[in-house]
């Protein structure tokens, strides 16, 4: 049987957790109106810190996952999409227009996004995802554990990495790399949340970890570069400046021979050798799924939130190759999915 520190394939059903399930099951015993609400078309507010290959697919799979529930775009939900990109003044401005307008339910992808529509101090029904840590965050009261209701206007699903897991396999997988290398953005509070267990874990290995900061997507390719000559591998963080721009990174780590390691796995086609992490269309689709519960009647903060606890191991050999690092003959044995 497999842990949940083992690599898997997920499948959409897969992340709903007993407490969510006997809510649907709940539903069942609703009128038909009382979620159906006829001909109702619901306006769904969509607001995204920025656009990466992990987000755009976390928000892909929240739309399947309502659409697998009956709510369908052009049918009986139409979607106001906005991208802050990257700027939180912006942010901000998204989040009070759909309070504004009024939209029946928003979707908040990742902590910075979330947190400005929590500072609306809006009513509205809120479903976040791409979230690291959202009792740190201030998205859920600090009296609520995952898989726990909230009791608030609030829910939704955590994508916090198992960052030590995921440090100890990259280590094993580089064991030359004795220093490391990472890039985040102090300003997003996920990015903050990694580092610090990054940090421990770092020193648990006896591995030296370099940090470089950046401020805006402008600076992380500069970032990279004042890595290179200083470490043998760079592990990148949840943070959302970074893996926005993870191709400025890869290109580094190509011409100075440097082992990239990303953690999510969207991230391993763009340039990285391997991640051990999450599938986002998959965070978004149990997203998906805790919004039509939502949109069905029941209140949001009875809708538990929670972490997804499975992970999968994808490597990209060429990467490897490209950044001049031999993987053994076991560990590409054990990947879920091989990119050659």
């Amino acid at each position: 049987m497999r842990t949940s520190t083992q690599p898997c394939t997920l499948k959409p059903h897969a992340l709903a957790r007993r407490p969510l399930l006997a809510l649907m099951a709940a539903t069942l015993l609703l009128p038909a109106a009382s979620w159906a609400q006829s001909q109702k078309v619901f306006r769904i507010g969509v607001t995204k810190i920025v656009s990466h290959a992990a987000l755009d697919a976390d928000e892909k799979g929240f739309e399947a996952g309502l659409a697998s529930s009956g709510f369908k775009e052009g049918v009986n939900v139409t979607y106001v999409r906005r991208n802050a990109m990257g700027d939180m003044a912006k942010a901000d401005a998204i989040a009070r227009e759909f309070v504004a307008s009024q939209v029946d339910l928003i979707h908040a992808i990742a902590t910075p996004t979330a947190q400005a529509v929590m500072r609306t101090d809006t009513r509205v029904p809120v479903v976040f995802s791409s979230v690291t840590d959202p009792v740190g965050a201030g998205i859920v009261p600090k009296t609520s554990a995952p898989g726990q209701k909230t009791g608030t206007h609030v829910t939704g699903l955590s994508d916090l990495w198992p960052v030590r897991l995921q440090f100890e396999t990259y280590a094993r997988a580089a064991p030359q790399a004795k220093t490391w290398g990472t890039i985040y953005n102090p300003k997003e509070a996920n990015s903050v949340s990694h580092i610090l267990v990054m940090r421990e874990a770092a020193k648990k290995l006896g591995l030296t970890l370099v940090e470089a900061t950046v401020s805006s997507s402008a600076e992380v390719g500069q970032a990279a570069a004042s890595l290179a000559g200083k470490v043998q591998a760079i592990t990148i963080t949840s943070d959302n400046t970074t893996v926005a721009n993870l191709e400025a990174i890869a290109r580094v780590c190509d011409q100075h021979k440097i082992a990239l390691f990303a953690g999510d796995i969207d991230s391993v086609v763009r340039g990285a050798v391997m991640a051990y992490g999450l599938d986002y269309f998959l965070v978004g689709y149990a997203a998906g799924k805790k919004a039509a519960l939502v949109l069905k009647g029941i209140k949001p903060g009875d809708v538990p939130w929670g972490p997804v606890e499975k992970f999968s191991l994808v490597i990209n050999t060429r990467a490897a190759k490209a950044q001049g690092l031999t993987l053994a003959p076991e560990l590409l044995a054990r990947a879920d999915k091989v990119i050659n």
